[in-house]
């Protein structure tokens, strides 16, 4: 009678414990609306050197090609540390720095997939950056980015950029960018 009694209270134990330890997630979906929603617009230009003593984009990893003249770079990857400015002349007021990879992601025109986190070191967003992760073809003279992110004041951002190139040099591969930003954040 002792044993049957030692077996139950173990059964009991085990039955009544064994929910608490099999429950090793927890979520829970709440409602969310936010009055502090802000939705903000940027102009700025990017300014992307690949050429000369000091360049802005350099080429880290290429692939083996057995092709002499490839229509395109594909499979080339640059890090990226290009000046953001006020104007479209490389010695405007410096508003932040583009940093990241861009890949040449194209095989019959040329596209960029580009990873930036755009940080600002100037004004009521310093400090503060916005993240895009999109294709870019590059050929176009308007297209469109998706922002993707951010941090500081830009926590939890989204939205996108428009993009128009200003001015490309076609031997070097320089050029100027002129971005319009819409981002919502918080």
């Amino acid at each position: 009678m002792e044993n049957m009694s030692l077996l139950s209270l173990v059964l009991i134990f085990c039955i009544t414990t064994s929910p608490v330890f099999s429950q090793q997630y927890y979520s829970q979906t709440l409602s969310y609306k936010s009055e502090q929603e802000k939705i903000t617009n940027l102009h700025f230009f990017f300014h992307d050197t690949i050429s000369g003593k000091n360049p802005s984009a350099v080429l880290v990893a290429r692939p083996n090609a057995t092709d002499s003249q490839p229509r395109t770079p594909f499979g080339n990857v640059y890090a990226v540390d290009d000046p953001l400015t006020a104007g479209p002349e490389i010695i405007s007021e410096l508003i932040g720095n583009a940093q990241g990879l861009y890949v040449s992601s194209g095989q019959d025109s040329l596209s960029l997939v580009m990873y930036v986190d755009f940080g600002f070191v100037k004004g009521e967003f310093n400090g503060s950056s916005l993240s895009v992760l999109s294709r870019n073809p590059v050929l176009e003279t308007e297209r469109e980015l998706a922002i993707v992110g951010g941090r500081g004041k830009f926590r939890l951002a989204k939205g996108f950029a428009h993009l128009k190139t200003y001015f490309v040099n076609a031997t070097s591969g320089d050029a100027i960018v002129e971005y319009n930003i819409t981002v919502v954040h918080y």
